[in-house]
């Protein structure tokens, strides 16, 4: 899949200091869903397996806390300044909810992650976006899979 600008474009973009001004847990909220949309948008377009099933599994390898916990990590070194801040306070944030199948750790990190997905989507910065979101696809979806 070839980056296109308007994939993940935005109408009106928010503010790097208006998006950073939202809870950490908004912006993971939204970062979640991108990533489930980018995801679910890999594996059914152009892919050969085809069973809803297949692909639901194929999507929940790399949408879940695990996953997400480990991509964080490998791309910590590569998230400037604001993004590292706002990782933090989201892996800090206090949440009431937890994962079925991550320890409390990896919940946190995930956490992050996403944050950092909804501000990279609401700012629209969208090709950093995409370069993230391919990286954590290659590394999660098996080549059978696309």
């Amino acid at each position: 899949m070839t980056y296109h600008p308007s994939v993940f474009e935005l109408k009106n973009p928010v503010s790097k200091q208006e998006a950073l001004s939202l809870h950490p847990m908004s912006l993971a909220f939204i970062g979640d869903a991108v990533q489930a949309l980018y995801t679910r948008t890999r594996v059914t377009v152009g892919a050969t397996l085809k069973k809803t099933g297949a692909l639901h599994h194929e999507v929940t390898k790399a949408v879940k806390a695990v996953s997400q916990a480990a991509e964080a990590e490998k791309l910590l070194p590569l998230f400037d300044e604001d993004e590292l801040d706002l990782f933090r306070r989201a892996r800090n944030c206090k949440v009431q909810t937890s994962a079925k199948h991550a320890d409390p750790a990896e919940y946190r990190k995930a956490s992050g992650f996403e944050a950092v997905l909804g501000y990279l989507y609401l700012t629209g910065n969208t090709e950093r976006l995409f370069g993230f979101l391919s990286t954590c696809f290659a590394d999660t979806i098996s080549a059978d899979g696309e």
